[in-house]
């Protein structure tokens, strides 16, 4: 899984139709799928929601559970919830037709946007209440490796997440080219497939480094038992990155997605607390342990297509 040395720098397939994104496949993937469709916009008996985990967790749906409970609520609609294989698989299922609102990290939106899907992000995650949405990336190494700094990486094998990944891909990315590293020719990329796999190889002597979010290093891998303090040391932390945003297709119809839109001010654990959608109640929302949701439009992601600007990524083509 994790000796993939990579290809110059760029998606390695973008539109791979192919890729299977639902676990249902097949004509049964698109049961009660039917509905109204003109040019006021599709309108489906069921809306699909998909997600992209930052981990192998097998409790990914549960963590979302209350937000398609919320949705069901706001849109009278069964919402069935899919787990993406990759962030190329749920961009080729939005722009397919067979995800209605996906999770996206906030590079995959902008990859989505240049490729041709027709997307608007609507809301992103934010971890503390009145807190903006945003996160960080970490570049990580083991104690004693000899690496202090991101200047350290050179020549070394790297763990990244996935090439479409934000705070895995495209900000370490940018973090490599100001400390004068090409991040294809002056270093070995491992695609590691998620960000706990990303840091478990770094942990494991797998690979010298890597990057994964910040929230997997601080809570996530430490709440499961899989990283104690002292055994993986931070040497680098990217500027903050915009919330993972989520996308809603553009071409829903205009009642529909009013009713999506307008759910999210109540996307956050107080308010699914006190009107009983959380039973029992919530903790926290979401993969990233969250509060809720703020709202956000195009342009909270222009920071992402500045960093685009930085890297050449070939999944910004487009941008200028």
């Amino acid at each position: 899984m994790l000796t993939r040395p990579r290809r110059p720098f760029g998606l390695a397939a973008l539109v791979v139709l192919t890729v299977v994104l639902l676990t249902a496949c097949g004509q049964s993937a698109n049961a009660g799928r039917k509905g109204s469709g003109s040019a006021g916009g599709r309108n489906p008996d069921e809306l699909v929601f998909a997600a992209v985990p930052s981990e192998n967790a097998q409790s990914l749906q549960q963590a979302y559970q209350p937000l398609l409970t919320l949705l069901q609520k706001a849109t009278g609609k069964p919402i069935r919830f899919q787990s993406a294989t990759s962030y190329s698989s749920a961009i080729e299922a939005q722009r397919a037709g067979k995800a209605d609102f996906v999770q996206y990290g906030p590079f995959s939106l902008v990859t989505a946007q240049h490729s041709g899907v027709k997307v608007t992000p609507i809301a992103a995650e934010t971890v503390a209440k009145g807190t903006p949405p945003g996160y960080h990336s970490y570049g990580i190494t083991r104690p004693g490796s000899g690496i202090n700094s991101i200047a350290d990486f050179r020549g070394k094998k790297i763990c990244f997440v996935d090439e479409n990944s934000t705070s895995g891909y495209l900000y370490p990315s940018a973090g490599l080219i100001n400390a004068g590293i090409d991040p294809v020719k002056d270093v070995t990329q491992v695609i590691a497939g998620g960000h706990d796999a990303s840091a478990l190889s770094v942990l494991n002597g797998q690979c010298d480094a890597g990057f994964a979010q910040e929230s997997m290093i601080d809570t996530t891998l430490p709440a499961r038992g899989q990283l104690k303090p002292g055994q993986l040391s931070v040497v680098w932390k990217s500027d903050l990155i915009p919330g993972s945003p989520i996308g809603i297709s553009d071409d829903l119809a205009p009642d529909l997605k009013a009713k999506i839109i307008n759910a999210f001010p109540n996307a956050n654990i107080d308010y699914m607390n006190a009107n009983g959608i959380c039973t029992p109640a919530c903790a926290h929302l979401g993969e990233i342990n969250g509060w809720g949701y703020a709202t956000v439009d195009n342009a909270f992601y222009d920071g992402v297509r500045n960093v685009c600007r930085t890297t050449h990524a070939k999944q910004c083509a487009g941008q200028s």
